[in-house]
């Protein structure tokens, strides 16, 4: 039955299905029946041309019970003003000035990982979720949240609860007393009180002169009227919990599986870290350097083509219309796959290959627009993008320069697409220094 397939194993449903059906597929599951659309002409009618008449769809509908009404799951005007509340944190001039603390951050980690060298595998994973956790944690929130040893797992449980309310397709009563969904509870009463220690603390320490412009401080003025405290606290979780959820794995991802595939195809690790080594020489990289980290930036998309963090991007359609010449009706569940749109046969040679090349200047210049996608596009584009490509970058760089990473032999790496497309079970790498 295709729905036990999809909930089971629904990367290769939509992999198959592109494969054996084409661009446009109907896809049954149960009593619903998905669109599945995954030609680039179709992505820009979706996301561009027409999103007005396209919302949320199925699964994130049902994902909002376990993640609120947080950037990624709400919709209309109550977007456009959390939007609004967080856009000025991640412009460019802001975000600038993070690549230090990054630096920093990631210069620490190697350090640690460095003393495990000969004392057997780490998980690279995990290590790149607390990394990015602690980065969102400085760069959005000017918090520590390393004081906070619980929230990493209630992270885990809410995403895992996120993800079993989206497979569901269905409304499970909150108050069935499933095993998950005991867990989920005790998890987000601890994001409660984390969320709720953070904002306290900055009420009683804000910036002296006033001039504070982090997420936390922007949202602890944004929700200053709000005269109902359960409801003020609730706003505060639903926004934060997204943003960090939402922030930090995918950042995670993307240098899990970045470091997996340069040990995988060596030739290009090594070229890699000779670009480091000519561009930062013994020193942390700084802002400036990014421009001349070239092939840095091309492995970067190409592992972003390959195993983009963001892997599905559901929706539901408001009215009727017709996409690539297909009806679609009003209600309907759409759904768009960048992973395996980044490997339409006819928009990449060969496209299951690693090729960092592919993203050499001028390369680009006659492929589609929307046939690349690893942070959605149009006015729901990811808000988060600049901050996300600077810290792979730099925490890439810096680990490269002075570690050499390495799965074991005989181990297999696979794909779990949860809210991210992360790697199944963990990624244990060895640790060596380099020479």
């Amino acid at each position: 039955m295709l729905l036990a397939r999809m909930a089971a194993d629904r990367l290769t449903v939509m992999t198959d299905a592109a494969a054996a059906y084409g661009d446009a597929v109907r896809l049954p599951l149960g009593p619903k029946t998905l669109y599945f659309f995954n030609h680039p002409d179709h992505v820009r009618r979706v996301l561009t041309d027409n999103s007005a008449n396209y919302h949320k769809g199925i699964g994130l509908v049902h994902a909002r019970r376990a993640l609120g009404d947080g950037l990624l799951t709400s919709e209309g005007e109550l977007w456009r003003a959390q939007r609004k509340v967080i856009q000025p944190v991640f412009q460019a001039r802001r975000i600038n000035r993070q690549a230090g603390v990054i630096a920093e951050e990631a210069a620490a980690l190697a350090e640690r990982l460095r003393r495990t060298a000969g004392t057997g595998p780490v998980d690279i994973r995990q290590e790149m979720t607390s990394l990015t956790l602690g980065v969102l944690g400085r760069t959005l929130l000017d918090a520590d949240l390393g004081a906070y040893e619980s929230i990493g797992e209630a992270f885990e449980i809410v995403q895992d609860q996120a993800i079993f309310e989206m497979m569901s397709l269905s409304s499970v009563p909150s108050w069935v007393p499933l095993p998950l969904q005991l867990r989920f509870r005790k998890a987000r009463a601890e994001l409660d009180r984390i969320v709720a220690a953070l904002a306290d603390e900055r009420r009683r320490r804000p910036a002296s002169d006033g001039t504070r412009d982090d997420v936390l401080s922007r949202l602890v003025d944004a929700t200053a009227d709000e005269r109902d405290p359960a409801a003020r606290r609730a706003r505060m979780r639903d926004e934060l919990v997204t943003l960090l959820l939402a922030g930090h794995d995918t950042t995670a991802s993307t240098l899990s599986w970045t470091l997996y595939l340069l040990d995988r195809h060596p030739e290009v690790g090594d070229r890699l870290r000779a670009e480091v080594d000519e561009v930062l020489g013994d020193r942390l990289p700084t802002i400036e350097d990014m421009h001349r980290l070239t092939y840095t930036s091309m492995v970067l998309q190409e592992v972003m083509r390959l195993y983009p963090a963001v892997w599905l991007l559901p929706r539901k359609a408001l009215a009727e219309d017709e996409i690539g010449g297909y009806r679609v009706p009003a209600g309907a569940d759409v759904v768009l796959c960048p992973y395996t749109l980044h490997r339409h046969p006819e928009f990449w040679d060969e496209p299951d290959r690693f090729d960092p090349e592919r993203f050499a200047k001028g390369r680009a210049a006659g492929r589609h627009r929307y046939a690349y996608v690893p942070f959605g596009a149009g006015p729901r584009v990811c808000v988060g993008s600049s901050l996300g490509l600077l810290e792979a970058t730099v925490v890439l760089v810096v680990l490269l320069r002075r570690l050499r990473l390495s799965v074991p032999a005989g181990h297999r790496v696979r794909a779990e697409p949860m809210l991210t497309l992360r790697v199944k079970g963990g990624l244990p790498m060895t640790v060596r220094p380099r020479d």
